[in-house]
This record gives structure tokens, sequence and C-alpha cells, in this order.
């Protein structure tokens, strides 16, 4: 009897022992590959700037464009504005359009932008989290222009899933911010 229970045991500790290890797999980042960035120029009725030539132009009004990129699912909306005795107010807007979106962002990180020689001022704000919008800001001359743009994709806002394409048009609106030129 103890010889049968003995190689029971074994059996049992031989056969426990065989087990492969687990071993968890690494995460995984999905990787989305956007196209080069090749830019030309947009003119508007007061300003003109460089823009992506992926995006589609839609002209809502004189004063409003928006940005189309469908392959991301998202749009820049831009507006302009007469300054006229009204900075303070226009820039107040601004901002708090901007933080409207601080319930579902986990942060808004605020950059300020200065372009002396081209006499543009202005801020950008980059959104992260689960937000509606993923980036604001407004530009000025301080005296007679100003414009107000707003990032947003055509679906439910989900950060992890929406981030590449988040962090690709942002640049876009940097480089608007950046080239952005005041027609007199």
């Amino acid at each position: 009897m103890l010889k049968k229970t003995t190689i029971l045991a074994l059996s049992i500790l031989v056969f426990s022992g065989c087990k492969e290890e687990v071993i968890p797999k690494p995460k995984a980042q999905l990787r989305l590959d956007y196209p080069k960035t090749e830019y030309g120029n947009l003119d508007a009725k007061n300003f003109q700037f460089s823009m992506n030539e992926m995006a589609k132009v839609k002209t809502q009004s004189e004063n409003s464009l928006t940005l189309d990129y469908p392959i991301m699912k998202g749009s820049i909306f831009m507006t302009y504005k007469k300054v006229e005795d009204n900075l303070e107010k226009l820039m107040i807007d601004a901002q708090k359009l901007s933080y409207e979106h601080a319930a579902k962002a986990d942060g808004i990180k605020p950059s300020e932008f200065y372009n002396e020689e081209e006499k543009v001022f202005g801020m950008f704000y980059e959104v992260s989290g689960n937000a509606a919008s993923q980036a604001q800001f407004f530009v000025t001359d301080s005296t007679q222009h100003f414009v107000t743009g707003s990032l947003y994709f055509y679906t439910k806002p989900n950060y992890d899933s929406i981030y590449p394409a988040a962090a690709y048009l942002q640049n876009d609106v940097r480089k608007i911010m950046e080239t952005l030129r005041w027609k007199d």
C-alpha cells in the first residue's frame, strides 16, 4: 500500500511539474502610419496659412471654415472675428471654450504663442483625456484680427483610440498658428 501511495505521489508531482510557465503577453501599441505631411497654402478672406494637403477645406461662411480629415474622422474648425474694442472679451470667450472640456479631460496644457515679426499672438490648449475636443487655440494681432480654432473627432471620445490621430492633428494646428499671416 505504501508503494502505491508513493507511486501516486510521485506521479502527481511529475505531471504537475510539466506545465508550461505562464508568461503574460506584453502590451501592444496600435501602429497607425499616416502619410508624410505635405503643406500647401490656404487663402481666407482675412488671413492665410499653411495647411496639410490631406485636409479638405469646407467653407461655411466668409468668417469660418473647416479643415476636414476624412481618413482620421476629424476636423479643425476655425472662426474669424474682427477686433473692435472687444479683444478682452474675445480672449475670455476663447479661454472659456477651452476650459469647458475640463470636466471630461484628464488635463489641459496651455502654451503661449508669439510671432512678433508677423504680429501673431495666441494660445494653444492641448487637451488630454476623453474630452469632446483634443485641441483649442486662438491667435490675434491685438488690434484688428482674431481667430479661434478647435479640433474635434466624429466619434465618441476615447482618448486611447484617438490619441495617434489627435497628436498628428495637434501638429497641424501648431503649423497653422506658426504660418498664419494677416491680410490688411
